[in-house]
């Protein structure tokens, strides 16, 4: 009698540990996907830029430093060797973008072209798809984030080496509103 009793409590723990593993797991690969969802978002912005750069190129002569920082903040996400280190990048990009995108308003003539117009308004769908995505990463980095440390799903983690991911966050500088100067 205590055999089957003892054969039961290992079966029950064994079926435990198999469902909280693919729990993780599971919650590991939406994390993932989430990311791979960021990226494709990132990688159309990226194609873009050029475009929307050259495009205000020579309406923009005051304005080269502006446009010297965004294609330098997107060099930089390109070149990035690691998650963190993209997404540090990609921040900036979003900054340096928004303020490009801002001082495009100074400008009549550029705010008059239909080739900048269509930029300006992809690039802008392309932003609200990165937030969106970036939000969804977020979430899903913390539910599996809190499903690593809450107990008992912890020794799981623990067990068999499950790390933390880091969530999307915007840099400082990138955070700060474009300023837009209507005196011509």
């Amino acid at each position: 009698m205590v055999g089957w009793i003892i054969l039961i409590i290992v079966v029950l723990l064994a079926l435990w540990v198999m469902a909280a593993y693919n729990s993780l797991v599971t919650q590991k690969k939406r994390v993932e996907n989430s990311w791979s969802q960021i990226d494709v978002q990132l990688k159309r912005r990226s194609d873009l830029i050029p475009n929307l750069v050259n495009a205000v190129k020579g309406y923009m002569k005051f304005e080269q430093d502006t446009l010297e920082k965004v294609m330098a903040a997107r060099a930089k996400a390109l070149g990035a060797k690691d998650q963190h280190e993209r997404m540090e990048a990609e921040g900036e990009v979003s900054g340096f973008l928004g303020r490009l995108l801002a001082v495009v308003e100074n400008y009549p003539d550029l705010k008059a072209n239909q080739n900048v117009m269509k930029l300006q308004e992809e690039l802008t769908n392309t932003e609200n798809k990165i937030s969106y995505s970036r939000q969804f990463y977020n979430d899903m980095t913390m539910k599996y984030n809190t499903a690593i440390e809450v107990f008992p799903s912890n020794i799981i983690a623990n067990l068999f080496k499950f790390k933390a991911f880091e969530f999307f966050t915007i840099p400082e500088e990138a955070k700060e509103t474009p300023k837009v100067d209507l005196n011509f």
